[in-house]
């Protein structure tokens, strides 16, 4: 009886919580229910009931979205730049992050130092040397040349999550791929990776994510209409058909669909390991 009267008191002590907890929520789920009603709204049903329920549903928003759009092509090129920028900076991060945590060279911390100053930089100030830099060397309107620059704007990130989570890993183990002849490289591939696979898997989650998103980058250095990404492409459509709400909506559901549903499968991995590397180190 006692313990019921204590939590009885302790869920009133939370009611002003979970009030301003249930606020927080509405405003961020009612605009994405709105924005999925509009999407399969018809056109002529905005001018009498743009923020209701449509009277009737046509799907066939998102078939027209997805022609007139070219999404088909628009995925491709967004998915070569996600994967492209993946493999750069978990490859070049999950070294760089293995030195500084296993390896500990001179100046580590000095370098540490210019990660530090490398993220808290605005990306915006290296955009006019970068766009003189890639007109002269022909990666202008190239998926590599957008592939390098995401590389480098999450690097740094990248590198520190990855090197808190390596820190605390068991040195024993490395000590014995040492004693059975391992190199550095090995030991790095077969003991330090799969250790720390969930660091890897959030790294890959917020750069993927901030590349899916990203939006000034795309918009100068690609200016060919068949290269572009879906954030870029988005705002074109948008001009485009600007008076055809049910069309933009559509596009806008189809842009943000496979993020949202990427992030609930691994919604857990992605807390834990980001949390996690947050701890460590």
């Amino acid at each position: 009886m006692e313990y019921l009267m204590n939590f009885s008191f302790r869920s009133r002590d939370q009611i002003p919580n979970y009030i301003v907890l249930t606020i927080f929520t509405a405003f961020s789920i009612l605009p994405i229910i709105l924005l999925f009603l509009n999407s399969i709204k018809p056109q002529e049903e905005f001018g009498v009931n743009p923020l209701g329920f449509p009277s009737t549903i046509r799907w066939e928003n998102y078939l027209d979205a997805w022609i007139l759009g070219e999404y088909y092509n628009i995925f491709l090129n967004t998915l070569k730049l996600v994967i492209g920028t993946l493999i750069l900076c978990l490859f070049s991060a999950g070294l760089a992050g293995f030195s500084l945590a296993r390896l500990k060279p001179k100046g580590s911390n000095l370098f540490l130092i210019y990660l530090l100053v490398g993220v808290s930089i605005p990306a915006q100030m290296y955009i006019l040397p970068l766009f003189l830099m890639w007109k002269q060397m022909n990666l202008m309107n190239t998926h590599i040349g957008l592939i390098i620059i995401y590389a480098g704007l999450n690097m740094p990130f990248a590198t520190f999550l990855i090197r808190s989570y390596m820190v605390d890993l068991p040195e024993d183990l490395f000590d014995s791929a040492k004693m059975d002849g391992a190199n550095t490289f090995q030991t790095f591939l077969l003991i330090a990776v799969p250790l720390s696979w969930p660091v890897f898997l959030t790294t890959a989650l917020v750069v993927g994510l901030a590349v899916w998103n990203e939006f000034l980058f795309a918009l100068t250095f690609i200016q060919d209409q068949s290269s572009k990404p879906i954030s870029t492409i988005l705002f074109a459509f948008q001009s485009r058909f600007e008076n055809d709400w049910g069309l933009v909506s559509a596009s806008a559901v189809m842009m943000v669909a496979p993020i949202a549903i990427l992030f609930m499968f691994f919604q857990k991995r992605f807390i834990a390991g980001l949390t996690s590397g947050a701890t460590k180190g």
